[in-house]
């Protein structure tokens, strides 16, 4: 039997949010979820229909935002891990795991790709509007 995953208040974790990954600070616990507070980005959320993943010709294609710098998510705790060493810096992060993401759709290629990638455009507009 597996043992059950425990965190407490104040602890730095990896959290699962939609498509979207981060790094956050556990606020609050309401078993079987917690509360956390975005530090960081891990991996951005995928664009387009969460129930069609990768799919184009779908009602409504959605672009999809990264959770804000310490904004709170209330996270299954199933899909919470516990998170060792620094915590980037959350704009940093945020670029970093838009670029990734980028470089993947661009590699992927395919009509999706291309609408995902547009959104991403627009998505970089909006978060970093001075660069």
């Amino acid at each position: 039997m597996t043992q059950k995953k425990t965190f407490q208040p104040g602890e730095i974790v990896t959290a699962g949010y939609k498509t979207g990954r981060y790094i956050g600070e556990v606020v609050d616990l309401k078993d079987p979820k917690a509360v956390v507070k975005v530090l960081a980005v891990m991996k951005h959320p995928t664009q387009g229909d969460l129930h069609n993943p990768k799919q184009l010709d779908v009602p409504l294609f959605h672009q999809r935002k990264a959770l804000a710098q310490y904004e709170k998510a209330l996270v299954p705790l199933s899909a919470i891990n516990h998170y060792e060493g620094d915590v980037p810096n959350y704009n940093e992060s945020l670029q970093e795991a838009l670029g990734t993401q980028e470089a993947e759709l661009k590699h992927e290629g395919g009509r999706w790709a291309e609408a995902s990638l547009i959104e991403i455009e627009k998505l970089k507009e909006e978060y970093f509007p001075t660069r």
